[in-house]
């Protein structure tokens, strides 16, 4: 017996590739569609929308083809209220809880649609009816879940508005479609990018840095202090290992025991980042070291001098740590995510395992810079369905000063 069901997709639909990607999508699990209505928008900025009549052989069948077709934004054209269950006990979900996406997403409830607050990839979506100035919908992670929280479960009652791709080559993320590249102009790409850097400063928006120690070994170490001590960088986010070579280059002119500039290998230089944690623990911070004197330059001295907040992540491979880094994972993970909620743009420099961190906790609408000398880690980090995002393929020793220069003197130093 075949069932069938109405979906919605609006906006701009064939230059995103969602029509395309719907027809793909129901062909390819052998389901069959019949286009209803299509208004084409006449215009670049006039919205389009389809209405297609989606069937299968199964009510299962079906399910699964609205599922798929509900991640890249096609909505049922009957929305009912989205159905709520009581969580059972605290970090407990119920059954067949909605997962989020990190696209916009809306839940609606009593007959009307409320934006889900602090978008984030594989969450649960909780609505609080009595909230002060309103019923609320937002993102809680699984640990944070309560018992008796009322958690969305199934996908009724549940839009998903995933953003429009650049329709141009205008401006610096239209400026980069097409997936990454090594071939692509550098040097164009980077002015590209600290031009959106300006524009989010001159909105009043904030900038999250996530940084590797690559970035320190490189000798990129001043141009990215510069940035933070000129206020382009708002937020940093990193781990024990960055700050460490930062702080050793401070005390020791080393990065992991070697001069950055003459490369050259001190005798017991391999012992300097231990020396360094040191130091720091019996200061009691990395603020207290900057207050004592003793740290006197570099990106966490510029982080604390600016009042610029930091997140240092620590793992199990770290020395020390130092007295800074946050060594529960849980709490690291809570950390993180402040700071993505807060950022309008982000830098993931050269450094896959914070990169993936943070870019867990990012809506799509942020805007993202990926650098790194690795294709690979590039292409992981973008392929996460963000409409704004940059990828290059290079070293953090380049990228990082030419970035400076444009930023702050717009190339004309």
């Amino acid at each position: 017996m075949t069932v069938s069901r109405v979906v919605e997709l609006k906006g701009h639909i064939i230059d995103s590739g969602m029509m395309g990607g719907a027809f793909g999508i129901v062909m390819d699990m052998d389901g069959s569609f019949e286009v209803e209505t299509f208004e084409i928008g006449r215009s670049k900025t006039e919205e389009s929308y389809a209405r297609l009549v989606v069937s299968a052989d199964s009510a299962s069948a079906l399910q699964s083809i609205v599922h798929e077709l509900h991640q890249i934004g096609a909505n049922p054209a009957d929305p009912k209220d989205a159905t709520l269950s009581p969580a059972p006990e605290d970090q407990v979900v119920p059954q067949g809880f909605y997962s989020t996406t990190n696209h916009p997403t809306d839940v609606r409830y009593d007959g009307r649609w409320l934006p889900v607050e602090r978008v984030e990839m594989d969450c649960a979506v909780v609505v609080e009816p009595g909230a002060e100035g309103g019923p609320r919908a937002y993102t809680k992670v699984l640990n944070a879940v309560e018992e008796g929280d009322l958690v969305v479960a199934g996908e009724a009652g549940v839009r998903v508005r995933p953003p429009e791709r650049s329709r141009g080559s205008e401006g610096p993320f239209g400026f980069m479609q097409g997936g990454v590249s090594a071939e692509r102009p550098s040097e164009s790409t980077i002015a590209a990018i600290a031009e959106s850097i300006r524009e989010v400063k001159e909105e009043g928006g904030k900038i999250l840095a996530v940084c590797g120690p690559a970035l320190i070994h490189s000798g990129a170490r001043e141009d990215l202090a510069r940035l933070v001590s000129e206020g382009y960088i708002d937020m940093l986010s990193a781990g024990n290992g960055f700050a460490v070579h930062d702080l050793e280059h401070d005390l020791y002119g080393t990065s992991l025991g070697m001069d950055t500039e003459t490369l050259d290998h001190p005798r017991k230089g391999h012992k300097h980042h231990i020396y360094t944690i040191s130091e720091v623990i019996r200061a009691g911070s990395i603020r207290e070291a900057v207050e004592s004197e003793l740290v006197e330059s570099g990106v966490m001295y510029e982080c604390v001098t600016n009042d610029v907040p930091f997140v240092l992540a620590g793992s199990i491979r770290d020395d020390g740590p130092l007295p800074d880094t946050i060594t529960d994972a849980i709490e690291a993970q809570n950390a993180i995510r402040e700071q993505a909620h807060e950022a309008d743009m982000v830098l993931l420099l050269s450094t896959l395992l914070h990169s993936v961190a943070v870019g867990n906790c990012l809506p799509s609408t942020t805007r993202t810079v990926c650098v790194d000398i690795n294709p690979s880690t590039v292409t992981q980090l973008l392929d996460r369905g963000s409409a704004q995002a940059v990828g290059m393929v290079t070293d953090i020793g380049t990228f990082v000063p030419i970035l400076a220069e444009h930023v702050i003197y717009g190339g004309e130093e």
